[in-house]
Protein backbone atom coordinates (compact mmCIF):
# COMPACT_ATOMS: atom_id res chain seq x y z
CA UNK A 1 0.00 0.00 0.00
CA UNK A 2 1.61 3.26 -1.15
CA UNK A 3 1.79 6.52 0.76
CA UNK A 4 0.71 9.73 -0.93
CA UNK A 5 0.64 13.40 -0.05
CA UNK A 6 -2.47 15.29 -1.09
CA UNK A 7 -2.59 19.08 -1.27
CA UNK A 8 -6.02 20.68 -1.39
CA UNK A 9 -6.52 23.99 -3.20
CA UNK A 10 -8.07 27.02 -1.50
CA UNK A 11 -8.96 25.33 1.78
CA UNK A 12 -9.07 27.45 4.95
CA UNK A 13 -7.14 30.24 3.24
CA UNK A 14 -8.42 33.80 3.22
CA UNK A 15 -11.83 32.80 4.54
CA UNK A 16 -12.65 30.49 1.64
CA UNK A 17 -13.38 26.79 1.56
CA UNK A 18 -13.77 26.07 5.28
CA UNK A 19 -12.95 22.42 6.00
CA UNK A 20 -12.09 21.27 9.51
CA UNK A 21 -9.14 18.87 9.43
CA UNK A 22 -11.10 16.36 11.53
CA UNK A 23 -13.73 16.26 8.76
CA UNK A 24 -11.01 15.93 6.13
CA UNK A 25 -9.45 12.96 7.93
CA UNK A 26 -12.89 11.30 8.25
CA UNK A 27 -13.66 11.98 4.59
CA UNK A 28 -10.37 10.37 3.53
CA UNK A 29 -10.96 7.34 5.73
CA UNK A 30 -14.49 6.93 4.34
CA UNK A 31 -13.01 7.05 0.82
CA UNK A 32 -10.91 4.00 1.73
CA UNK A 33 -7.58 5.55 2.71
CA UNK A 34 -5.61 4.47 5.77
CA UNK A 35 -3.23 6.10 8.21
CA UNK A 36 -4.69 9.51 7.34
CA UNK A 37 -2.85 12.44 8.90
CA UNK A 38 -3.25 16.14 8.28
CA UNK A 39 -0.76 18.94 8.78
CA UNK A 40 -1.88 22.45 9.69
CA UNK A 41 -5.32 23.62 8.66
CA UNK A 42 -4.63 24.37 5.02
CA UNK A 43 -5.43 21.04 3.39
CA UNK A 44 -2.28 18.94 3.65
CA UNK A 45 -2.91 15.21 3.95
CA UNK A 46 -0.61 12.22 4.22
CA UNK A 47 -2.45 8.96 3.54
CA UNK A 48 -1.99 5.40 2.44
CA UNK A 49 -3.95 3.68 -0.29
CA UNK A 50 -3.49 0.95 -2.85
CA UNK A 51 -4.13 3.25 -5.78
CA UNK A 52 -1.99 5.29 -8.14
CA UNK A 53 -1.70 9.07 -8.06
CA UNK A 54 -4.51 9.63 -10.57
CA UNK A 55 -6.90 7.35 -8.69
CA UNK A 56 -6.09 9.01 -5.36
CA UNK A 57 -6.81 12.42 -6.91
CA UNK A 58 -10.11 11.26 -8.41
CA UNK A 59 -11.28 9.60 -5.18
CA UNK A 60 -10.45 12.64 -3.06
CA UNK A 61 -11.96 15.15 -5.49
CA UNK A 62 -15.19 13.12 -5.66
CA UNK A 63 -15.40 12.86 -1.86
CA UNK A 64 -14.68 16.58 -1.45
CA UNK A 65 -17.28 17.50 -4.09
CA UNK A 66 -19.88 15.48 -2.19
CA UNK A 67 -18.86 17.14 1.09
CA UNK A 68 -18.57 20.74 -0.12
CA UNK A 69 -21.15 20.74 -2.89
CA UNK A 70 -18.58 22.27 -5.25
CA UNK A 71 -15.31 21.17 -6.83
CA UNK A 72 -12.21 21.23 -4.64
CA UNK A 73 -8.93 20.77 -6.48
CA UNK A 74 -6.44 18.23 -5.19
CA UNK A 75 -2.80 17.84 -6.19
CA UNK A 76 -1.23 14.47 -5.33
CA UNK A 77 2.38 13.40 -5.06
CA UNK A 78 4.09 10.20 -4.04
CA UNK A 79 6.57 10.49 -1.20
CA UNK A 80 9.45 10.22 -3.68
CA UNK A 81 7.98 12.96 -5.88
CA UNK A 82 7.52 15.28 -2.90
CA UNK A 83 11.09 14.56 -1.76
CA UNK A 84 12.29 15.39 -5.30
CA UNK A 85 10.38 18.69 -5.25
CA UNK A 86 11.99 19.55 -1.90
CA UNK A 87 15.48 18.59 -3.04
CA UNK A 88 15.08 20.47 -6.34
CA UNK A 89 14.37 23.79 -4.62
CA UNK A 90 16.51 26.20 -6.64
CA UNK A 91 16.37 28.80 -3.86
CA UNK A 92 17.84 26.81 -0.99
CA UNK A 93 19.90 29.90 -0.11
CA UNK A 94 16.70 31.68 1.01
CA UNK A 95 14.63 31.20 4.16
CA UNK A 96 12.39 28.15 3.64
CA UNK A 97 9.29 30.01 4.84
CA UNK A 98 9.78 32.58 2.04
CA UNK A 99 10.13 30.04 -0.79
CA UNK A 100 7.10 28.22 -2.16
CA UNK A 101 6.61 25.42 -4.61
CA UNK A 102 3.41 25.84 -6.59
CA UNK A 103 2.35 22.27 -7.30
CA UNK A 104 0.73 21.56 -10.67
CA UNK A 105 -0.88 18.50 -12.24
CA UNK A 106 1.16 18.85 -15.42
CA UNK A 107 4.65 19.96 -16.42
CA UNK A 108 4.63 23.78 -16.56
CA UNK A 109 4.87 25.11 -20.11
CA UNK A 110 8.35 26.20 -21.16
CA UNK A 111 7.30 29.86 -21.46
CA UNK A 112 5.34 29.94 -18.21
CA UNK A 113 7.67 32.40 -16.53
CA UNK A 114 7.73 34.71 -19.55
CA UNK A 115 4.02 35.32 -18.98
CA UNK A 116 4.46 36.27 -15.31
CA UNK A 117 3.20 39.73 -14.40
CA UNK A 118 3.94 41.93 -11.42
CA UNK A 119 7.39 40.49 -10.83
CA UNK A 120 9.33 42.73 -8.45
CA UNK A 121 12.17 41.24 -6.44
CA UNK A 122 10.84 37.69 -6.46
CA UNK A 123 12.89 34.97 -8.07
CA UNK A 124 11.02 32.31 -10.05
CA UNK A 125 12.04 28.98 -11.56
CA UNK A 126 10.40 25.97 -13.19
CA UNK A 127 10.49 22.52 -11.64
CA UNK A 128 9.28 19.13 -12.83
CA UNK A 129 5.60 19.79 -12.04
CA UNK A 130 6.21 22.82 -9.87
CA UNK A 131 6.90 26.50 -10.17
CA UNK A 132 9.19 27.81 -7.44
CA UNK A 133 8.91 31.35 -6.12
CA UNK A 134 11.31 33.02 -3.71
CA UNK A 135 9.67 35.98 -1.98
CA UNK A 136 13.07 37.00 -0.56
CA UNK A 137 12.82 40.80 -0.53
CA UNK A 138 9.07 41.19 -0.79
CA UNK A 139 6.95 41.66 2.32
CA UNK A 140 5.76 38.10 1.86
CA UNK A 141 3.40 36.39 -0.48
CA UNK A 142 0.46 38.42 0.79
CA UNK A 143 1.87 41.72 -0.48
CA UNK A 144 3.32 40.38 -3.70
CA UNK A 145 1.78 41.48 -7.01
CA UNK A 146 3.20 38.44 -8.83
CA UNK A 147 0.79 36.64 -11.13
CA UNK A 148 1.80 33.50 -13.02
CA UNK A 149 -1.03 32.36 -15.32
CA UNK A 150 0.39 28.81 -15.58
CA UNK A 151 0.12 28.50 -11.78
CA UNK A 152 -3.59 29.32 -11.62
CA UNK A 153 -4.69 25.69 -11.19
CA UNK A 154 -1.88 24.92 -8.75
CA UNK A 155 -1.50 25.18 -5.02
CA UNK A 156 1.48 26.63 -3.15
CA UNK A 157 3.29 25.31 -0.09
CA UNK A 158 6.36 26.82 1.52
CA UNK A 159 9.48 24.71 1.90
CA UNK A 160 8.93 24.25 5.66
CA UNK A 161 5.57 22.63 4.91
CA UNK A 162 7.00 20.52 2.09
CA UNK A 163 9.78 19.28 4.39
CA UNK A 164 7.30 18.46 7.17
CA UNK A 165 5.03 16.52 4.79
CA UNK A 166 8.01 14.51 3.51
CA UNK A 167 8.99 13.76 7.12
CA UNK A 168 5.42 12.76 8.06
CA UNK A 169 5.25 10.45 5.02
CA UNK A 170 8.47 8.72 6.02
CA UNK A 171 10.51 10.08 3.14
Amino acid sequence: MDTFIALLRAVNVGGTGKLPMEDLRALCAKAGFRDVRTYIASGNVVLRGGKDERQVKQALEAALQAYAGKPVGVLVRSVAQMREALDANPFADSAPNRVVAIFLDEVPPAGALDQAKGLRNERVALGTREIYVDYRDVDGMRDSKLQIPAAKAGTARNMNTVAKLVEMAGG
